[in-house]
């Protein structure tokens, strides 16, 4: 199995209340691919980090394989989403894929 983990900071021009709505359109943007991806086994979105966080979202998805992930990478409905929910709004992406 493969863990695919991001980390997102917005982007600092954002209002808090524009902030609330993009996190929530993320999370169910992202959320709603569960079933419709081939070989995408679980995928859900934090918004809600405690204080002490440096970052505003986290993706935390795990694949059946290193294929399914790249598959994922490229579907078109993953990139819909990435395209009109995540990358319009986001500063800075970091991501962990690793094997477990």
């Amino acid at each position: 199995m493969i863990k695919h983990v991001i980390l997102w900071k917005l982007k600092e021009e954002l209002t808090a209340e524009e902030k609330t709505s993009v996190k929530a359109g993320i999370k169910e943007g992202l959320e709603n691919l569960a079933g419709r991806i081939p070989g995408l086994l679980e995928i859900k979105v934090y918004t809600e980090g405690l204080p002490s966080s440096n970052v505003d979202l986290m993706l935390d998805s795990s694949f059946a394989d290193e294929e399914a992930l790249k598959g994922y990478a490229v579907h078109p409905e993953h990139v819909a989403v990435a395209d009109g929910r995540v990358r319009p709004y986001t500063a800075v992406r970091s991501c962990m894929d690793f094997e477990c």
